[in-house]
């Protein structure tokens, strides 16, 4: 092989995967559950293994970040070069709850290597995908000589994104001046398939309430009173059945206002993804798509906003009938929502539209959860493009695919408080099975998440110089 910056970087990638791989199992083995309080510890530990494991990587800057709730990992390494773009890689050290009876075929924190697979709780999400930066930016030196990176090199690795990331909106802010950077890459996605390599350029935003709708004060008979005041369980239906027209279009009064459309270039592209929608119906587990008029199904869960109907529920649910008006119903909505659309006004067109829809007698309370905001990256923005190359590059040229991502994301908050673009860099695929039994990371696109990263910080040193 020539002595390429290619050829380098893979050499380098080979002598050191061993004690790569020995690493991440060291860390995997840390059973960081932030959702179960018994192990808050662990969590605590999973912090301060990495923060040492980044010094010994080489950042002259490791430090834990306390929060109310599980510590975050905060990292930095200065390009040395005062035109050097900053970049700031995020992900998260804490893992879903995992136990052998939950029906995995190995205990989910004693890793196990077989088959070019890694299994263990945590190995695509997220921390194999955080892990892979530490030997990237090794390599990443070793192929161009430097003794620091071309970028001015930052980290923000959370504690609490899989319960909810509660408290991070509140850190960046903190410490925005820390964190300020001229892209985000996150590395807490995945790519379309093992053959289809892919860039994400978005996530949605999501707002949800619950509403309450009270009627009488208490239960009353359904002969006596029946058909002669307002049923709050019946005014619940009434709203639910509101939601959306004839086209599954949402009917809220200005839901739509600012929403980024699709361009046709966008909707080639995601055209061309091999996509074999019964397959999807099977892995969704229905039996028919449904959804907002003259989209695609990728469309519909990728572009558009939606407004789901996540519970209802009022009166009695018991065996038999029970013949009454019920005192209260209540139903719980969600909101995805696309770039252009702001959480905040959102809410307020919810709250006016489910006031306009409550006949007198009924009162009613709403109440919005912590909502999260959607982001996106043009395709043609330079960041963007030089993640593409690199990942290219690191897949033998392999034409790179964009994606968007239907969920809902802490990116969002670092793009609203930072200011900067947000990238998605993820090599994780479906099959790697996030949140459920035996979550495994394939070990070839791990590497190949390494080399990634090995060329990227070069190429964003020059694009956005």
């Amino acid at each position: 092989m020539s002595d390429t910056p290619d050829s380098v970087v893979r050499t380098y990638i080979e002598r050191h995967r061993a004690a790569f791989l020995d690493d991440l199992v060291a860390w995997l083995r840390i059973p960081s559950v932030s959702a179960q309080p018994e192990h808050a510890d662990d969590v605590r530990r999973s912090a301060e293994w990495l923060a040492a494991k980044l010094s010994e990587t080489g950042f002259p800057v490791a430090e834990i970040w306390p929060t109310p709730g599980a510590p975050a990992v905060f990292a930095e390494w200065p390009s040395g070069d005062p035109d050097a773009p900053t970049v700031l890689v995020y992900g998260h050290h804490d893992v879903q709850p995992a136990a052998r009876e939950d029906g995995w075929h190995s205990d989910p924190f004693e890793p196990l290597l077989t088959d070019g697979r890694l299994y263990a709780r945590g190995a695509a999400d997220d921390k194999g995908q955080v892990f892979f930066h530490t030997l990237g930016v090794r390599a990443h030196l070793a192929a161009t000589g430097r003794t620091a990176p071309a970028v001015n090199l930052k980290l923000i690795v959370e504690g609490e994104e899989e319960s909810g990331s509660p408290h991070f909106r509140a850190l960046v802010e903190e410490h925005a001046g820390r964190l300020a950077a001229d892209a985000v890459i996150v590395s807490d996605t995945g790519m379309w398939s093992e053959t289809t390599p892919t860039v994400c350029t978005g996530m949605r935003g999501v707002a949800d309430c619950e509403v309450t709708f009270h009627g009488p004060d208490q239960d009353i008979h359904s002969g006596s009173f029946g058909g002669a005041v307002p049923n709050p369980a019946a005014v619940a239906a009434r709203v639910v059945a509101a939601l959306h027209d004839e086209d599954e279009r949402v009917t809220v009064p200005g839901f739509y206002d600012g929403v980024t459309p699709l361009t046709e270039a966008e909707r080639e592209l995601i055209a061309e993804l091999p996509f074999d929608e019964a397959a999807w119906l099977r892995t969704a587990k229905s039996h028919g798509t449904l959804g907002e008029a003259g989209f695609s199904t990728l469309e519909r869960v990728w572009a558009r906003p939606t407004a789901e109907v996540n519970g209802i529920g009022g009166g009695y649910q018991g065996p038999g009938g029970k013949t009454i008006v019920p005192a209260s119903a209540m139903v719980k909505l969600s909101f995805r929502l696309v770039d252009g659309q702001d959480p905040d006004k959102i809410e307020r067109a919810v709250t006016d539209w489910v006031a306009a829809q409550v006949p007198a007698g009924i009162r009613h309370e709403i109440v919005f959860g912590a909502a999260t905001r959607p982001c996106l990256t043009p395709l043609d923005h330079p960041a963007l493009q030089s993640v593409a190359r690199s990942m290219s590059r690191a897949f033998d040229g392999h034409r790179i695919r964009f994606t968007r991502e239907g969920g809902s994301g802490p990116a969002a908050d670092l793009q609203d408080v930072l200011g900067a673009p947000v990238l998605f860099l993820g090599i994780s695929v479906p099959s790697d099975g996030w949140h459920a039994p035996d979550e495994k990371v394939e070990l070839e696109l791990l590497l190949k998440g390494v080399e990634t990263t090995a060329h990227l910080w070069g190429d964003m040193a020059e694009t956005m110089r």
